[in-house]
C-alpha cells in the first residue's frame, strides 16, 4: 500500500481520477478498515474498470469505527467529500430541470467528465461529480458557460445513471420536436383487450423510429414515477409548453417540461396503451394501464383525460396491487379501531359508507376489506366507474354510460347473480341508493362510499338524496369517514416539546392531555428535505347505535348527529389524529391541513 499522504483540500488541483489503492490507503488511515481487508480487495479486483468507491462498497464491509453501521456507497461518498474538502450532493431527479442541465454541456463530454449540472442560476453553476481531485473540466467550462462553476461530490452509480437517463430523454424529446408533422401514435399496434393485459414498457409491436422516441419519453416517465413512489401523474398541456407533475404523499412536484409540438404525441402514446378512443379530443375519457415497475412488480394505472384550453389533460393514478395484501393496521387503524371495523364488516347484511375527499384512500380501504372478506365460500361482486384494481377474488364490472350500464343498473344486475357482499363505487344519487337500500333489506352486505366531511354527514347526505330515515335506519350498519397524513420520516424526525398553545387549540374543547413527548420534522435527503416520508390513514368510525337512529329524521341537522355520534362513543377525526401526533407519527401542522374541526365532547369523556 503507498503511505504518501492525500491531498484533503479542495484547491488541490492534481488532474486525476481517484484510484483504488489512493481510497483503501486514506480509509485505513481513518480507521475504517483493516489493512488485511484492503490487500485482499486488491488482489481480486485488480483492473476493475467501475470507480473505486463503487468497488468498495460492493464489499458490505461493516465501519471499523462506527459498530452496526455498513460503508455503503452513500456513507463512502460522503466521507469522500469530507477527505477532499467538497460539499456533498444526493441527486434528487425531481429537482432538476432536465430539460435546462442537458443543454449546457454535450452528452459526450458529461459522460467522459462523469460530470452533471445540478443546479442552475444565472450567475454560477453547480456540478456534480464523482472524481475529487479531477478538475480539468473545471476550467474549460467555465468560459464557455460564462458562470462561476462549483463543483459537489455526489455517487458514481447516481451520475452514472442519471446522465445516460437525463441526455437519453432530453434526445427523445427533441427527436419527437423534430418530427412532429407525423400522425400522432403512427405505426404503434393496439387492438382490442382485455383489463388484465399487461403493458410491457418499450414493447408494442412493429415501430417506426419516430414512434420510440415518443415510446421511450413515456416510459422514462412512468418507470421515473413508479420509482418517486407517485400516487398520480398529471400532464399538463400550456401554451408554451407541457409540464409533467408528479403527486408524491400528497403533494406535487414538478417533474419536466414537455415542448408543444411534443405534447400530441406523448398525449396519444398514452391513450393508445390505456385502450382509450384517440380520435376523440373533445369528451372526457377514462382507461387503464397494466404493467411493470422498474422492480418487476405490476403495477395498474387509472387513466383520465379532460379536454382543455391547450389541448387533452391527462391523470394517470397509480394503484400498487399490494395494497389488497395489507392488514388494518397497516392502513393506520389502531387496536380499537380494527376491532370496531372488523365487527361492522362481519354483519350478515346492511351498508357500510366510506366517506372522504378524492385520494383520501377510500379505495385502499374497501379493497383491503373486500380481499379480507373474500373467502372461497362467500361470492363478492363490485360495480364500479371505473375498476381500480384487477383482483381475482372478485367479480367486477364496470359502470358504461355508453350502453347505460350505471351504478343503479348495475346493482340491480348484480342482485341476480347470487351475491353475499355488494360493493357499489359510488352512490351518486337517489336510484343508487335505492337500489343499494334494497339490496341490504333482502340479507346482503353492502359497500360503497360518499363524499363528505365527515361520517355523521354521510346521514344527511342520504337524507339529502331523498332515501326515507326509516330505510337508513334500518339499514346502515356504519360510516367511516378518512383522510391521509404525511408521516414523519424516519431517518430524520426528531424529539420534540409539543407547543402547548398549538395543541389545545387543535383539540379543544376535548379534555385532551398534553403529549410528554412528541416527534418533528427535521428534513434530509431520503424525503428531499420536506420531513415526511409516506402516509397513514386517519379514521373517524361512526357505529349505528338506538341512540343515534332515534335522532335521525327527515330534517336532522348534521351538528345533532355528530353529537349523538360523540356521546355513542365516535372518535373525530381530528381526536384521532392528535393520537398520531402523541406517537411521533406526525404533526400538529399535517392534522390540522387534513382534518375538520372537532365537534364537543358533548359532555362525555374523549377517548384517547
Amino acid at each position: 500500500m503507498n503511505k504518501s499522504p492525500s491531498p484533503t483540500a479542495a484547491g488541490v488541483i492534481r488532474d486525476q481520477r481517484l484510484t483504488l489503492t489512493e481510497a483503501l490507503d486514506a480509509l485505513i488511515r481513518d480507521q475504517r478498515i483493516t489493512r488485511e481487508q484492503a490487500q485482499l480487495l486488491l488482489g481480486r479486483s485488480a483492473g476493475d474498470p467501475r470507480h473505486p468507491l463503487v468497488v468498495i462498497a460492493d464489499c458490505e464491509w461493516d465501519d471499523a469505527r462506527t459498530p452496526g453501521q455498513r460503508l455503503t456507497l452513500d456513507t463512502l461518498v460522503q466521507w469522500q467529500a469530507q477527505q477532499a474538502g467538497l460539499p456533498y450532493h444526493r441527486i434528487d431527479p425531481l429537482g432538476l430541470d432536465v430539460a435546462r442541465i442537458t443543454q449546457l454541456i454535450p452528452y459526450a463530454y458529461a459522460a467522459r467528465a462523469r460530470i452533471l449540472p445540478v443546479k442552475v442560476t444565472p450567475t454560477e453553476i453547480v456540478i456534480a461529480t464523482a472524481e475529487p481531485w479531477l478538475r480539468d473540466w473545471e476550467r474549460d467550462l467555465a468560459p464557455a458557460l460564462k458562470r462561476d462553476v462549483h463543483r459537489v461530490l455526489a455517487s458514481p452509480a447516481d451520475l452514472d445513471r442519471y446522465i445516460v437517463e437525463f441526455y437519453a430523454l432530453a434526445r427523445s424529446v427533441k427527436a419527437s420536436s423534430e418530427q412532429r408533422g407525423r400522425q400522432p401514435g403512427g405505426g404503434v399496434q393496439s387492438g382490442i383487450q382485455n383489463l388484465e393485459q399487461l403493458t410491457e414498457l418499450g414493447r408494442s409491436g412493429k415501430l417506426t423510429a419516430d414512434d420510440q422516441h415518443v415510446i421511450a419519453i413515456v416510459d422514462w416517465l412512468l418507470s421515473y414515477a413508479f420509482e418517486q413512489r407517485a400516487s398520480d401523474i398529471h400532464i399538463e398541456p400550456r401554451r408554451e409548453r407541457g409540464n409533467v407533475r408528479f403527486r408524491i404523499d400528497g403533494v406535487l412536484h414538478e417533474v419536466y417540461q414537455i415542448p408543444a409540438t411534443v405534447m400530441p404525441s406523448v398525449t396519444s402514446r398514452i391513450k393508445i396503451l390505456a385502450r382509450m378512443d384517440l380520435a376523440e379530443k373533445r369528451k372526457p375519457q377514462d382507461g387503464r394501464i397494466k404493467t411493470r415497475s422498474p422492480s418487476g412488480k405490476e403495477v395498474e394505472l387509472r387513466v383520465s383525460s379532460l379536454p382543455t384550453a391547450f389541448g387533452e389533460k391527462l391523470v394517470l393514478r397509480i394503484f400498487d396491487p399490494a395494497v389488497l395484501l395489507k392488514d388494518f393496521n397497516e392502513l393506520g387503524l389502531t387496536a380499537d379501531e380494527a376491532a370496531l371495523w372488523r365487527q361492522m364488516i362481519g354483519a350478515p347484511n346492511g351498508i357500510i359508507l366510506v366517506t372522504g375527499p378524492t385520494g383520501s384512500g377510500k379505495t385502499t380501504t374497501l379493497y383491503s376489506t373486500l380481499r379480507h372478506l373474500a373467502t372461497p365460500d362467500v361470492n363478492v361482486c363490485t360495480i364500479e366507474d371505473p375498476i381500480e384494481l384487477v383482483e381475482p377474488a372478485f367479480n367486477q364490472m364496470q359502470v358504461q354510460a355508453n350502453i347505460d350500464l350505471s351504478f343503479a343498473s348495475g346493482v340491480r344486475a348484480l342482485l341476480r347473480q347470487d351475491p353475499d357482499i355488494i360493493m357499489v363505487g359510488e352512490i351518486r344519487d337517489l336510484e343508487t341508493a335505492e337500489n343499494a337500500i334494497q339490496a341490504a333489506l333482502t340479507g346482503h352486505l353492502v359497500l360503497s362510499t360518499l363524499h363528505t366531511n365527515d361520517a355523521p354527514s354521510a346521514i344527511t347526505r342520504l337524507l339529502d338524496l331523498g332515501v326515507p330515515p326509516y330505510l337508513i335506519k334500518a339499514t346502515v350498519v356504519g360510516v367511516v369517514a378518512q383522510r391521509l397524513v404525511r408521516t414523519l420520516c424516519p431517518h430524520c424526525k426528531q424529539p420534540a416539546a409539543v407547543d402547548a398553545k398549538r395543541w389545545q387549540e387543535m383539540v379543544a374543547p376535548w379534555p385532551l392531555a398534553l403529549p410528554t413527548t412528541a416527534q418533528q420534522a427535521s428534513g434530509c435527503l431520503e424525503c428531499r428535505e420536506t420531513g415526511y416520508l409516506g402516509r397513514a390513514g386517519v379514521y373517524e368510525i361512526l357505529r349505528m347505535t338506538p341512540a343515534l337512529r332515534a335522532g335521525i329524521h327527515a330534517s336532522a341537522d348534521p351538528a345533532e348527529l355528530r353529537t349523538l355520534a360523540v356521546a355513542d362513543g365516535m372518535r373525530p377525526l381530528r381526536i384521532a389524529g392528535a393520537s398520531k401526533i402523541a406517537e411521533g407519527l406526525t404533526t400538529i401542522d399535517e392534522v390540522l391541513r387534513c382534518s375538520p374541526d372537532a365537534p364537543p365532547p358533548a359532555g362525555t369523556e374523549a377517548r384517547n
